[in-house]
């Protein structure tokens, strides 16, 4: 008699911490995959973790280190496979120079294998899942470590160039502890997708908010994407460039700020708040409103052509 399909355990806590130990980054997710490069022919099963933005493949569950690892901080797709007639699910990671297709034993699981892989690589918690309650929130919850991790981060390098130049010069006023905490923080509204993704976010959850700051196409500098309109909203990008010691917003008059939180700020405040912060956190709440708020806030057409026009008194760029 065949035994009932049990849900993987996790290692035991003795092994769990030696990888913790070699691999230096946090677990949000574990379980067994197969995996094979896309134009091999066998899959082959590991016990997988995700930590941080990597996965890891141990050989068996009880190994404390690892065979193989992915790297999937520049995943650029994560495409479906039909399922087959075991009702396994299959999905391909797609990076800048390779693929990987990857096998869970069931669609639900796979959903789940997906959907944390997509939160950490993308900085968001895909919208388009069909994901139950208690996965949305627990994915919600590794995106906010992510991005605390990646804050931490930041704040090491950053500490590091600062103490590499202090010895070059001396600032006329050094920030105190609570400013240069602000100007690291990443603002809530980030979200590591290209410029279709943050529109299609955008249109799909309006009351969600209305600006959406992500990385350039260059991948060195910021941009800002925005849908705003009374009546046929339209969106818009702007361009943040990234110097030393200050960011810029590229318009007719360009604008410099301290952080990006203070880009986000500028954004919001010259607008009188018609630019909202894109929070995906915030639509449970929203969502019961959505109506009543709209009624209140629509304006006619030229209302809305002079929002386009509060940031400058000009016309707001536009990026090619």
């Amino acid at each position: 008699m065949e035994q009932p399909v049990q849900t993987p355990q996790p290692a035991p806590r003795r092994i769990s911490q030696e990888r913790q130990r070699i691999t230096g980054l946090p677990l949000y997710f574990q379980g067994y995959l197969s995996v094979r490069q896309v134009k091999s022919q066998e899959f082959k099963a590991y016990w997988t973790e995700l930590r941080g933005t990597v996965l890891f493949f141990y050989d068996d569950k009880k190994a404390p280190t690892y065979s193989q690892k992915l790297d999937i901080s520049a995943l650029t797709s994560a495409t479906n496979i039909y399922p087959n007639e075991n009702d396994s699910s299959q999905f391909i990671l797609t990076l800048s120079n390779e693929e990987l297709e990857v096998k869970a034993d069931n669609c639900e699981y796979g959903k789940e294998w997906k959907g944390f892989i997509l939160t950490v690589a993308k900085l968001s918690v895909p919208p388009d899942e069909l994901l139950l309650p208690e996965q949305l929130m627990r994915m919600h919850e590794v995106l906010e470590k992510e991005k605390k991790r990646r804050i931490t981060l930041d704040d090491h390098s950053n500490a590091s160039l600062n103490k590499k130049s202090l010895h070059e010069s001396l600032p006329e006023s050094l920030p105190s502890k609570d400013n240069s905490s602000t100007a690291t923080a990443m603002p809530a509204c980030f979200y590591a997708v290209s410029r279709k993704e943050a529109i299609e976010m955008l249109e799909k959850n309006p009351s969600c908010g209305n600006l959406i700051l992500r990385p350039g196409s260059d991948n060195k500098n910021y941009a800002i994407t925005v849908r705003h309109g009374p009546n046929v909203p339209c969106i818009k990008h702007y361009r943040v460039m990234s110097k030393e010691t200050s960011y810029i917003i590229e318009l007719e008059r360009k604008v410099s700020l301290a952080s990006l939180q203070d880009v986000i700020n500028y954004f919001v405040t010259q607008t009188q708040g018609n630019l909202k912060p894109f929070v995906m956190g915030a639509c449970h709440n929203a969502l019961r409103t959505a109506h009543s708020s709209e009624s209140k806030t629509q304006r006619s057409p030229v209302e809305g052509q002079r929002h386009k026009e509060e940031l400058t008194g000009t016309p707001l760029l536009q990026l090619s």
